[in-house]
C-alpha cells in the first residue's frame, strides 16, 4: 500500500509551519527526529527511519503541535463515539482490542508490564487500567476486565476528548493498532 499522497500532503504542511527546525517528538517509549528539510523521520533509539504508517502519524500529530495543541478536555470517550467511528469500529476492534484481549485477557495483570517500557501508569479502572501517553497531550486510556462464569474476558481503549481535534478517526486506528501492539 502506499503512502505517497499523505506523507506528501504532510511534508508540505510541515515544512510551511517549520521550515528549517529539527524536531523531536516523542512516541510511545520512544523518540523520533522530524528534519524537514530531508523528509525524514527517524528513531532516535535505532537510528532508522519510520515507517510510512508511523511517519504519517508522527507527522499529524507534529502539524497540531505546531499548530497549538488543544487543551485536554479530561473526558474519556469510545472510538465509536469519534466523527464516523462506527464505520471504522470492525477496524479498531480487530488492531487494538483483540490483540489485546487475546494477549491478555486471561491474564489481566500481564498488562502491568508495560508500565516499565511505555510512558505510562496505572489507574483505577475495571480490574486493571492503564493510561498511556502515546504523545504529549494524546492520552490512551486501556481497561482490562477478567474472565467470569458468565463473560469471557473484555478490553477497552479510550480517549481524551480532545484527540478528534488532533488526528482523523483513521489516524486514531493507526494509533490504537500501534499501541496495542507495543503492549
Amino acid at each position: 500500500m502506499s503512502y505517497d499522497t499523505a506523507i506528501n500532503k504532510a511534508w508540505e504542511s510541515i515544512i510551511e509551519l517549520s521550515p528549517d527546525e529539527i524536531i523531536s517528538v516523542k512516541f510511545l517509549g520512544d523518540e523520533y527526529t522530524v528534519n524537514p528539510k530531508d523528509t525524514k523521520v527517524m528513531s532516535l533509539s535505532c537510528n532508522v527511519a519510520a515507517r510510512d504508517f508511523m511517519a504519517i502519524l508522527i507527522l499529524h500529530y507534529l502539524i497540531q503541535k505546531l499548530k497549538g495543541l488543544k487543551e485536554l478536555t479530561g473526558e474519556w470517550v469510545s472510538f465509536k463515539e469519534l466523527p464516523t467511528g462506527e464505520n471504522y469500529y470492525p477496524s479498531f476492534k480487530t488492531r487494538a482490542i483483540e490483540p489485546i484481549i487475546r494477549k491478555y485477557g486471561h491474564h489481566t495483570e500481564g498488562i502491568l508490564e508495560a508500565l516499565g517500557r511505555l510512558p505510562a501508569k496505572k489507574i483505577n479502572q475495571g480490574d486493571i487500567g492503564i493510561v498511556i501517553e502515546a504523545f504529549t497531550g494524546v492520552p490512551v486510556l486501556i481497561t482490562l476486565w477478567r474472565p467470569d462464569d458468565e463473560f469471557g474476558p473484555e478490553a477497552n481503549m479510550l480517549f481524551d476528548k480532545s484527540i478528534s481535534e488532533i488526528f482523523c478517526t483513521e489516524d486514531v486506528v493507526v494509533l490504537a493498532g500501534i499501541v496495542a501492539s507495543q503492549l
